[in-house]
C-alpha cells in the first residue's frame, strides 16, 4: 500500500468512526426517551417525551405516576385539529356536562424548541389560558392535546402562516423543512411558538384520527364518552427518587386550557 493509499484508508476509516459515533448520539437520544402508553376505549396511544422539554416531561410522568390521567375524558375533541384530556373534573362527569375548566394550581414554563419541534401531527402539546391572562405562555399543569391537523398545500400553508405572523408579531416563521413536513404529514403551524410540544405518538396514531372523528356536541365534547381507561410509564428515565411531598397530588383549580382552533 502506497502512502496515498494509506493516508486515504486512514481518512475513510476517520470519517466512517465520526458518523458513526454521531449516529449513535442520535439512536440514543431516542432511545433514552421516556414513554407513556395511555389505554383507552378506542384503543392504545403509545408516547415518548421529547428530553428537550424536560419541565414538561417530568410533569406528565409525576401525574401519569400518580394515576392523575386514569379514567379521564378525553372531553373535547376537533376534527383536523386535535384531541384533548386532561381535565381533571372529568372523571366523573354527567353526560352532556360542559368539560373543559378542571386543572392543578400551578403553571408550567413554557419549553419552545423550534425549529426542531413543532406542530406537525402525531406531536403532544400542553393546553394553556390564553394570552390575555397569560402573556408568558405558561402550560397547564395536566390538560394535553394530541395534533392532527390538516395535510397543508401552498395556499393552505400561507394562511396558516398570515395567522401566525399575527398571532406571533412576526416573530415564529416556519423553516423550509418545517413547511415540508406540514405539506406531507400534515399538523397545524398555527399554534407554534405558542404552545409546548413536548412529545410524540409513536404508535396509535390510527387510533387518534378515530377520536377526532367523533361526533361532538356544540362544545366540541365526544357524545359518546371516550376515556383514558390507564396511562402508565412504560419507560422511565434515569433520576433521583422524589420526595414524599413531589408524590403528593396538586390542589385543584378550575381554568380554561384551550388552544386556538384554525
Amino acid at each position: 500500500m502506497t502512502f496515498g493509499e494509506t493516508n486515504r484508508w486512514w481518512m475513510q476509516r476517520v470519517l466512517f468512526a465520526l458518523l458513526t459515533f454521531h449516529l449513535s448520539l442520535f439512536t440514543s437520544s431516542a432511545q433514552d426517551r421516556a414513554q407513556v402508553l395511555l389505554e383507552t376505549t378506542a384503543g392504545n396511544i403509545r408516547i415518548e417525551l421529547y428530553n428537550e422539554t424536560p419541565l414538561h416531561r417530568d410533569n406528565f410522568l409525576k401525574l401519569t405516576k400518580m394515576g392523575v390521567y386514569d379514567s379521564l375524558l378525553f372531553h373535547r375533541v376537533i376534527k383536523d385539529f386535535m384531541i384533548q384530556s386532561g381535565d381533571t373534573n372529568s372523571k366523573h362527569a354527567k353526560p352532556g356536562e360542559r368539560l373543559g375548566t378542571g386543572d392543578f394550581d400551578y403553571t408550567i414554563e413554557p419549553e419552545f424548541r423550534l425549529p426542531q419541534i413543532f406542530h406537525r401531527r402525531g406531536t403532544v402539546a400542553m393546553a394553556r389560558e390564553g394570552d390575555d391572562v397569560n402573556p408568558e405562555m405558561r402550560s397547564s399543569a395536566c390538560q394535553f392535546y394530541i395534533v392532527w391537523g390538516h395535510i397543508h398545500n401552498s395556499t393552505s400553508l400561507a394562511k396558516a402562516e398570515e395567522r401566525l405572523d399575527k398571532a406571533t408579531n412576526g416573530n415564529v416563521e416556519l423553516t423550509k423543512e418545517m413547511k415540508e413536513v406540514y405539506k406531507t404529514q400534515g399538523g397545524t403551524p398555527h399554534l407554534d411558538g405558542q404552545y409546548t410540544v413536548f412529545g410524540e405518538v409513536v404508535e396509535g396514531l390510527e387510533i387518534v384520527d378515530s377520536i377526532q372523528q367523533s361526533k361532538t356536541d356544540k362544545y366540541n365534547r365526544p357524545l359518546e364518552d371516550i376515556r383514558i381507561l390507564k396511562a402508565t410509564v412504560i419507560k422511565d428515565i434515569q433520576k433521583e427518587e422524589p420526595n414524599d411531598k413531589a408524590r403528593e397530588i396538586p390542589t385543584a383549580r378550575r381554568a380554561g386550557q384551550k388552544p386556538r382552533r384554525r
